[in-house]
């Protein structure tokens, strides 16, 4: 029986996601972000990783029967508002966690497809990519891939012969295949035909001199918003952005206007981001103690 007796203004979110030492990304962010958001996070662990703020060292993937345990004994007993997924460690795990939420249909997913670290640690090799594009993109209701990962997950090793980094997912209604240097836009519009409900594209890591983000959904772009583009480099902006999408929609939020609260925030965390070690900076989710007069909410009034 599930435990009712919650309080309205704590909405419950789940996030599977590996834990990360410097506190910077994985389960530590999602829980920084989710309680200066105003939600609960309920913390499923995917992986352990031996890294600090310069990259990752190691990843340790969870027993996927120990993962399946953590989740199903809390959703036995506390309603879920969200959930949220990071790092997953392992193809069982992908598995693990597309055969949970599916059981529950009524509740927005937000993915982040972390593939990589800001170093270039690989964190998902390409069974791992093909295990989520074919299990998870089809129960997500919030992709949040930056333009590298966007690209990774739009190819398909069996739309050609292999070769070259075309490739799509699912039918985007046109006969001939998408060219070799895929645009972003056809990636974002591949990915939606995969079956995401919703693709927030991020443009950090384009050449432009404002971050453009985009939300793609079943009928094309449903909003556009630039930011200005932050000097030096982040650890955790994408799990930040991510979890903020996630307490946004549990917070009742319709899409479009979680997204642009997500993001909103989410640039506030860098703009007063700081750089604990010798690598990068780590997004500060409670800037507003620091700053009076500064907000986390004010994109949601």
């Amino acid at each position: 029986m599930v435990n009712r007796d919650v309080r309205a203004h704590m909405p419950l979110v789940m996030c599977f996601s590996a834990s990360d030492p410097t506190g910077g990304a994985g389960i530590q962010a999602d829980i920084l972000t989710l309680s200066a958001l105003g939600c609960h996070c309920l913390s499923v662990i995917t992986a352990v990783t031996v890294q600090d703020t310069t990259g990752v060292e190691e990843v340790v993937a969870m027993d996927d029967d120990l993962l399946v345990d953590q989740a199903r004994v809390l959703l036995s007993d506390v309603p879920v508002a969200a959930f949220k997924i990071g790092v997953m460690g392992s193809v069982e795990n992908i598995a693990a966690i597309a055969e949970i939420i599916s059981d529950y249909p009524d509740i927005p997913v937000v993915l982040d497809p972390v593939l990589s670290s800001g170093r270039g640690d690989e964190l998902a090799d390409e069974e791992m990519v093909l295990a989520l594009q074919e299990l998870l993109l089809p129960l997500t209701t919030v992709l949040t891939p930056n333009s590298l990962e966007a690209r990774r997950l739009a190819q398909r090793d069996d739309d050609d012969d292999g070769d070259d980094e075309d490739g799509g997912l699912g039918d985007d209604g046109d006969d001939e295949p998408p060219p070799v240097e895929a645009s972003l836009d056809q990636c974002a519009r591949q990915l939606v035909a995969a079956g995401c409900g919703h693709v927030l594209l991020t443009g950090t890591h384009e050449s432009t001199s404002r971050v453009m983000n985009v939300l793609y959904g079943r009928n094309g772009v449903i909003r556009r918003d630039e930011w200005d583009r932050l000097p030096g480099s982040y650890h955790g902006s994408g799990c930040t952005l991510a979890s903020a999408v996630a307490a946004s929609l549990a917070l009742g939020l319709d899409v479009g206007a979680a997204v642009h609260a997500a993001q909103d925030y989410t640039w506030k965390t860098l703009a007063h981001s700081f750089r604990p070690g010798m690598g990068q900076h780590l997004p500060d989710r409670f800037f507003w103690m620091r700053n009076p007069g500064e907000s986390p909410d004010e994109a949601n009034d």
